[in-house]
């Protein structure tokens, strides 16, 4: 469960150096906020940021932004860089349905969706981040040889998500529907909290990698 109404989340957020605030005024602009031209990869609800956290460890020449709606969550990450700063890692606090103010067209080459909300009511389909409402807004600023990975315990989500795919003019490259037991897809793989809870009491993990069907680079 999502840790909520956590007192004074807001304004530590708010006082925060690691936290991009106006976020739309970087539209274009995210490697001048790193000072380099390294790769950006983005993970779309990143909780307390374990996973981007240790990306960030794993790879210094990768530019990480985690994004996350809750505040009393995100406090959560912004706690851990406090003991440990990553030049490379910084947050942003949104709402995904607006992500498209705050990239530019090209600007992301990587995003990640780690056990996502399911949006279990089929009238809330196109709140689902890999429905193709959202593929149709990642497609606004990942790059043309760009990729989606996106990982849930969730089956029928992930049933939901392989079937968006060719529906929003994507290709699928990966797909496992138990990763942990794919040594090939297992290499390099970096848990999220999540992830560790529910592999240890046995359920299968399903993961996916995509792009775009236009893409001629591949």
């Amino acid at each position: 469960m999502r840790l909520k109404n956590v007192p004074g989340s807001r304004e530590a957020i708010a006082d925060s150096v690691f936290v991009i605030h106006e976020p739309e005024t970087n539209k274009g602009a995210w490697q001048q906020v790193f000072g380099n031209d390294h790769e950006i990869h983005v993970e779309i609800g990143m909780g307390k940021g374990r996973f981007l956290y240790e990306m960030a460890s794993l790879h210094p020449d990768i530019n990480y932004i985690g994004i996350e709606k809750y505040s009393s969550v995100l406090l959560r990450a912004i706690q851990k860089m406090e003991e440990k700063e990553l030049p490379n890692l910084r947050f942003v606090r949104m709402d995904a349905e607006d992500i498209t103010e705050v990239f530019g067209r090209d600007e992301i080459d990587r995003i990640y969706l780690n056990f996502s909300d399911p949006w279990p009511k089929d009238r809330h389909a196109k709140r689902r981040l890999p429905s193709r409402q959202f593929l149709a807004r990642y497609d606004e600023f990942l790059k043309g040889n760009g990729v989606l990975e996106f990982k849930t315990d969730n089956r029928d989500l992930f049933d939901f998500a392989v079937e968006e795919v060719p529906e929003a003019g994507w290709k699928i490259k990966e797909c496992t529907y138990d990763l942990h037991h794919d040594d090939r897809l297992m290499q390099g793989n970096v848990m999220t909290e999540y992830e560790e809870k529910f592999s240890s009491i046995g359920n299968p993990i399903c993961k996916y990698i995509i792009y775009r069907q236009n893409d001629t680079n591949r």
